[in-house]
């Protein structure tokens, strides 16, 4: 980490033992990411409750590269679980990041738009021109939700392209 790691407390004070369980977890986080900037982890003690005792929130702020990751979990009665579980959330949050980076997680490709150049509704298919001028064709049975005979020249529909047997053909397509 290029930051020191800020530990705070409200309403409480921590004992020695809970801040070096905070500063081996904070390692640990750097296991997973070795590009943490800076982490700020909150221990509070908000308010006593009737039935259940004292209730400690934990809260992490991650400093990382172009974003900030941020936890906050359900207090809980137990000040080490409350530990253990915000700094659970923050590995998660910290291992998906670090796969976004690395380009690991699936991002959705936009969906491919075209207008539709012909159309012989008699015969049951018809013909498209994608944004990047290649022509596509369509048979009837992959409209959605709409009949040939419904679809004009010019209309912007969007599309599955999949290989035919005489080039690319739409599996689906929907009017825009």
């Amino acid at each position: 980490m290029k930051l020191p790691l800020q530990i705070t407390t409200r309403k409480l004070s921590l004992s020695k033992y809970a801040s070096d369980i905070i500063k081996q977890k904070v390692s640990k986080l750097e296991t997973f990411y070795d590009k943490i900037i800076g982490c700020r982890v909150m221990v509070e003690a908000p308010h006593k409750h009737k039935n259940q005792g004292s209730l400690y929130n934990v809260s992490i702020i991650i400093s990382v590269p172009g974003s900030e990751l941020i936890v906050k979990r359900e207090p809980d009665q137990d000040i080490y679980i409350a530990i253990r579980d915000a700094f659970d959330a923050a590995r998660r949050q910290i291992q998906n990041f670090a796969r976004k980076r690395r380009g690991e997680i699936k991002t959705h490709s936009t969906v491919p738009i075209a207008t539709i150049t012909e159309i012989y509704p008699h015969m049951g298919y018809g013909f498209m021109v994608t944004n990047d001028g290649r022509q596509i064709y369509f048979h009837s049975n992959s409209l959605v939700n709409h009949d040939i005979e419904q679809i004009e020249i010019g209309a912007s529909v969007r599309f599955a392209e999949k290989q035919g047997m005489d080039g690319p053909q739409a599996s689906t397509v929907a009017l825009v």
